[in-house]
């Protein structure tokens, strides 16, 4: 497998008395703004907030009040706690992207994954047939379409958030383990703190957005599977309902399909996720290339640090 040839390290052997911009630029660029102790301490200071408590109590408060007279209005009781999960989740997000600079991360993994779209198919190519393969099967499956078609639009969405949840929880239990295995300086005394929280966050989102990209992959294919195959009539049979809603762009293709292919994918997603770690081959192709930026970016923090004492 090819690999990006390594950019040059922030910090010249010849120039040990102080850094630069530029220094600090590179660990940012790479996803690891909290390697700069300037940004490190900004966001320990984020974190220990008094007033990030009482503001993330305020937007739940708030979304679950807006979640509750949306679902007044429109009778769909499952708008509440959908509306308390994303609204949190949406604010926590900003939060930790602006005050605790943690955009960078996000970033990098998506410059990384735009310059190695050509490594991910050889990636997934191990795992996608017999995921197909097994998805597939719940897909032609009645009871499934009975399953799912029948979701409230909100109960589908928890259903997916409770999927990326546990799938996130797998990660960030699995992905330390793969961290002590980058290198001895990664396991020093040194690398904790944030600077551990920010490696364990590359590899996290890293993984996280190659599992997206399968999961959008997924759900493409049984859209367009079920529309060359799913008629009406069959899609009516399958669900149990008098009629289907159909979509005014293509004759087979339904609201009902979108929610089977959405929930066929999402649990595509939390398969993948556990795969990926488990299965050594996969670990060895895919955290190579990431381990060798890793133990860059450590060795580089070590003459980065030694300039900024000196």
């Amino acid at each position: 497998m090819s690999e990006e040839q390594p950019p040059t390290a922030p910090i010249s052997p010849r120039r040990q008395r102080a850094t630069s911009p530029e220094d600090d630029l590179w660990f940012v660029e790479h996803g690891l703004p909290w390697f700069v102790p300037e940004r490190r301490e900004r966001a320990h200071r984020a974190l220990h907030d008094p007033r990030l408590l009482v503001g993330l109590v305020v937007v739940a408060l708030l979304s679950l009040a807006g979640g509750i007279a949306l679902a007044w209005l429109l009778g769909s009781p499952s708008l509440a706690p959908v509306s308390l999960v994303t609204v949190t989740g949406l604010a926590a997000a900003a939060y930790a992207g602006t005050k605790l600079g943690a955009w960078p991360i996000a970033r990098w993994a998506g410059r990384r994954t735009m310059r190695s779209l050509h490594l991910l198919l050889p990636l997934v190519t191990r795992a996608l047939p017999l995921l197909l393969l097994f998805i597939t099967f719940l897909f032609i499956n009645a009871e499934v379409w009975q399953l799912s078609a029948n979701l409230d639009g909100g109960v589908l969405w928890l259903t997916v958030l409770l999927f990326a949840a546990i799938a996130v929880v797998f990660l960030l239990a699995r992905l330390p383990e793969e961290l002590d295995r980058v290198g001895d300086q990664v396991d020093a005394p040194q690398i904790h703190g944030l600077e551990r929280a920010n490696l364990v966050l590359v590899l996290m989102v890293a993984q996280a957005v190659q599992v997206l990209l399968l999961a959008l992959s997924v759900f493409g294919f049984f859209m367009v599977f079920g529309g060359l195959v799913m008629t009406h009539g069959v899609q009516e049979a399958w669900t149990g309902q008098d009629s289907v809603t159909a979509l005014p762009w293509a004759d087979n293709l339904s609201v009902e399909l979108v929610q089977v292919s959405v929930f066929l994918a999402a649990f595509s997603g939390l398969y993948f996720t556990v795969y990926a770690v488990t299965d050594e081959t996969y670990r060895e192709q895919f955290f190579t290339e990431i381990k060798t930026e890793l133990d860059r970016a450590v060795a580089s923090r070590a003459t980065y640090l030694a300039s900024r004492r000196d």
